[in-house]
């Protein structure tokens, strides 16, 4: 007879750890400003990453060229608001880089009714 104790383990998972113990317990980001379109690079300054979890790490690696967090996000498998959380840490220690892109007066009308009408017609 099997223990039901230990059904729920995967050895293909790898050592599993809380969202909320990677971000402290913290759900929400210091950052307002900081959205899912934000890009973000490492300043490389010489500054250390702020502690010692591998997330802090990846999210450094990755932004060796500039990438939004959306893409930081995806990449690391985290869900957003726990990477906005990261982020917000190496922007506030001086590690990262942020940006917002270039935003317009809102989508071109025309643009979006031709190619609406361009997939109609396929």
């Amino acid at each position: 007879m099997s223990d039901d104790r230990d059904t729920w383990f995967d050895d293909d998972a790898g050592p599993l750890v809380r969202l909320y113990a990677v971000t402290r317990g913290r759900g929400r980001s210091n950052r307002p400003e900081l959205d899912m379109i934000t890009l973000v690079v490492d300043a490389n300054n010489g500054v250390q990453v702020p502690r010692h979890q591998p997330e802090y790490a990846a999210i450094v690696g990755l932004c060796r060229t500039p990438q939004s967090i959306a893409e930081v996000s995806a990449h690391l498998g985290l869900p957003l608001t726990v990477t906005k959380v990261l982020v917000g840490d190496l922007i506030d220690a001086g590690r990262l880089e942020f940006r917002q892109p270039h935003q317009t007066d809102g989508p071109d009308l025309g643009t979006l009714r031709a190619l609406l009408n361009a997939i109609g017609k396929m």
